[in-house]
């Protein structure tokens, strides 16, 4: 990932026809208009709005909402030319943040698609033509896109491989695409939304106080009959989500035990796999030292488990970690976002919230020291 510049002057190379598209006059309406949620996201807001201000072949508006950062954010978002910066403003009472942003985005947006993105994303050469052409083609009314993951630390490629295996089990993106399959998800990294279909269903202020609003929004989408579409797309949007393990943990304690139905029991099936993989393994492994060679087949099951991570769209050596390390991991991030959100007690963004992702949220203002960079994630209710 491509570092920040060091000065502001160092944050305009874009072209004058990049500069064209974003700086319209109030009359020319855009195709789309761009939405850019950020508290406290000096460390990836300026390759994020690097790649967007370079997009080409469509028309567009960027419009930041600066959700009352502490730290150089406004700053950086300012720098660049015709993108439109915007405070948030005071947080309403059992509203989540990040919906208070993007409700105060939607609110200014002038055009007829509205593109909800995160300032940790890195959007590809033309990725915003081409997923506009996707959703009118595919007839979404909602367009969301799974990013390509990056991972760097040891905590991240070996966890993260597991998580997102695990996420596409649960929740295969062709079923979300089903109507008929009861399933529904979407990834607030990336939405694409038709305005008028979104104005239809009270946009982000009837899911304001739901801590992962992205598949609350898509499920109101889908309750009236409207097309949802998701889908992988390495091809349009790639992210690093954490930068370190403090960040992984708090930020999957936060979503884990909404993401899985049974969190407890998903641990407990983790470890024990784990556990007989490489038991198997291992009696492969002196079969062939012993020369009974049948037993060999025992490494069919490590092979299965690679198999299984291997869906989740990392390289070998990430899979490979992810099976060493990974699975048990995987099963105290579980056990610890269960605990959390059992005691009412889910950080998010330097905010505490009731972690019941309910009507009953609340939010409090802590100290920065508390702050928590993390992602959102879907969260699937019983019929997932």
């Amino acid at each position: 990932m491509d570092s920040l510049p060091r000065s502001a002057s160092r944050q305009l190379p874009i072209s004058i026809g990049a500069i064209s598209r974003v700086s319209r006059s109030s009359t020319a309406i855009p195709d789309v208009s761009i939405i850019i949620p950020a508290r406290n996201e000096e460390s990836n807001l300026g390759n994020c709005l690097k790649s967007l201000t370079s997009q080409a072949g469509v028309t567009f508006e960027i419009i930041v909402v600066d959700d009352n950062s502490t730290d150089r954010t406004r700053e950086i978002a300012q720098s660049y030319r015709g993108v439109r910066v915007i405070c948030s403003g005071p947080l309403p009472p059992g509203w989540t943040g990040k919906n208070n942003a993007v409700i105060t985005g939607a609110k200014k947006a002038r055009a007829g698609w509205l593109l909800f993105t995160d300032a940790d994303t890195i959007h590809l050469p033309g990725s915003l033509a081409r997923a506009l052409t996707e959703a009118k083609r595919e007839q979404a009314d909602l367009l969301s896109y799974s990013p390509e993951q990056i991972v760097v630390t040891f905590s991240e490629r070996s966890v993260m491989p597991v998580i997102f295996a695990e996420l596409a089990a649960q929740y295969p993106p062709h079923k979300v695409r089903d109507p008929k399959s009861g399933i529904v998800a979407a990834n607030g990294q990336y939405i694409l939304v038709r305005r008028s279909a979104y104005d239809s269903i009270g946009g982000h202020i009837a899911v304001a106080t739901d801590i992962l609003e992205d598949v609350a929004l898509a499920r109101l989408f889908r309750d009236i009959g409207r097309r949802v579409y998701f889908r992988y797309a390495a091809d349009a949007v790639r992210t690093r989500m954490y930068r370190n393990w403090q960040q992984l943990r708090e930020g999957w304690t936060k979503n884990l035990a909404l993401l899985f139905p049974h969190p407890k029991r998903l641990a407990f099936q983790s470890l024990v796999v784990w556990l007989v993989a490489w038991s198997s393994l291992g009696i492969a492994i002196a079969a062939v030292n012993t020369h009974h060679f049948a037993l060999i087949v025992f490494a069919a099951l490590w092979v299965l488990l690679y198999l299984k991570i291997c869906i989740a769209h990392f390289s070998t050596l990430n899979n490979l970690l992810a099976i060493t390390f990974g699975l048990p991991i995987f099963a105290y991030l579980l056990l610890r976002s269960k605990r959390a959100h059992a005691n009412g007690q889910v950080w998010w963004k330097n905010r505490v919230y009731d972690g019941a992702g309910s009507k009953e949220n609340i939010s409090i203002e802590k100290p920065a020291t508390n702050a928590i960079p993390t992602t959102i994630r879907p969260r699937l209710r019983t019929e997932n």
